[in-house]
């Protein structure tokens, strides 16, 4: 896109185009192992649920060590938690993955902290974006977005107040050590975000992501005239 890092990709089928994504990121990995880094929403849900009905056996989930870009402050059997919309929609229907690591806000962001740094570099993250231009839990204004460039995780909350409940997210810092950030964008109510984001807005959280490669799936409705 210009003005930003990344590239574009408009499809008719958001969910499709993220599972074969990932499922070509597992087969180019670059070691035995894989992580992947979820994220939350409903067009989240739909990706992880649409990931396990066509990876089928093109996907070692034994090799898979999956994490969370974010998390709400709530108990992770809540219906607001990122962990449960991962487990429900991902883990449960592919049966098993090697180890699974939730962000557990009572601990503190030390602890993912220190988990990120000794995993090294994360093989996936995957990013959505609100209408406000939020991606992860990185908030317009929000104290999270001045991190010291060391911290990978920090706890935030949104100071608009459209979003409830604290949270813990990868900062700007944790999401660059990704090999491959996929960013997925559906809806005409985000097609003003994404246009700003295109144009390398500066205030927009989203205009800051970046990785290895930066890859934006995005449906025809949020993409607008950048299709």
């Amino acid at each position: 896109m210009r003005g930003v890092h990344g590239e574009l990709v408009v499809v008719d089928d958001v969910p499709g185009e993220f599972a074969e994504r990932v499922i070509e990121a597992f087969h180019s990995r670059p070691h035995d192992s894989f992580s992947f880094a979820l994220s939350g929403g409903e067009l989240a849900r739909q990706c992880y649920e649409r990931l396990a009905d066509d990876a089928g056996s093109q996907i070692d989930w034994w090799k898979v060590d999956i994490y969370w870009g974010d998390e709400r402050c709530v108990p992770l059997d809540d219906a607001n938690s990122n962990y449960l919309l991962g487990r429900k929609a991902l883990l449960e229907r592919v049966g098993a993955v090697n180890a699974n690591y939730p962000m557990r806000c009572e601990e503190g962001p030390d602890p993912y902290q220190l988990r990120l740094g000794e995993l090294g570099r994360i093989d996936v993250v995957h990013l959505g974006m609100g209408p406000d231009g939020h991606t992860a839990s990185l908030f317009p204004g929000s104290p999270a977005l001045q991190a010291d460039p060391g911290r990978l995780v920090v706890m935030n909350e949104d100071p608009s107040g459209r979003n409830p409940f604290p949270r813990m997210t990868l900062t700007f810092a944790g999401i660059a050590r990704a090999r491959l950030v996929l960013v997925t964008v559906a809806g005409e109510h985000k097609r003003e975000a994404l246009a700003r984001v295109a144009a390398g807005d500066p205030e927009l959280p989203a205009s800051h992501i970046r990785g290895d490669r930066v890859l934006w799936i995005v449906d025809p409705a949020a993409a607008g005239d950048l299709a």
